[in-house]
């Protein structure tokens, strides 16, 4: 049997908890319309991308080891935030209305706009200087 870490299912709960409520309350703000971009979606995608990034170079490469903020912050946090099964079942809907170039679109930009804020937050963190 594997084992596991109570603490560390409690943190990614907490994590995922937060994340997902603030993915929610953002979500309420505008009804998705397959004819036009999914704001809501998209910005949380790339904050979450970006957060993940940060979250993970500042904790792996300057703060000590610690068992439970990365699957607090990464995992639950950065996992609840974002939604790549909306976006995929948003990008059906716009398939299915047959907007083909906006779902081309959306898909490409929000893979590229997330890598890119992922690097952004990797180049950020690791251009502070460490206090000596």
């Amino acid at each position: 049997m594997f084992g596991h870490d109570n603490r560390e299912l409690a943190a990614i709960f907490v994590g995922g908890a937060i994340g997902t409520a603030a993915r929610a309350a953002l979500a309420t703000l505008a009804v998705p319309d397959p004819g036009r971009w999914p704001w809501p979606t998209f910005v949380v995608n790339i904050v979450g991308a970006f957060l993940l990034g940060y979250f993970t170079t500042r904790l792996l490469e300057r703060l000590p080891v610690s068992s439970y903020r990365r699957p607090l912050l990464g995992t639950g946090v950065c996992g609840g935030l974002t939604t790549f099964s909306t976006m995929q079942v948003e990008t059906v809907r716009m398939i299915e209305h047959q907007h083909y170039g906006l779902a081309v679109g959306y898909t490409v930009v929000s893979i590229a706009a997330g890598l890119l804020a992922v690097y952004a937050a990797t180049v950020m963190v690791r251009r502070v200087r460490l206090r000596a």
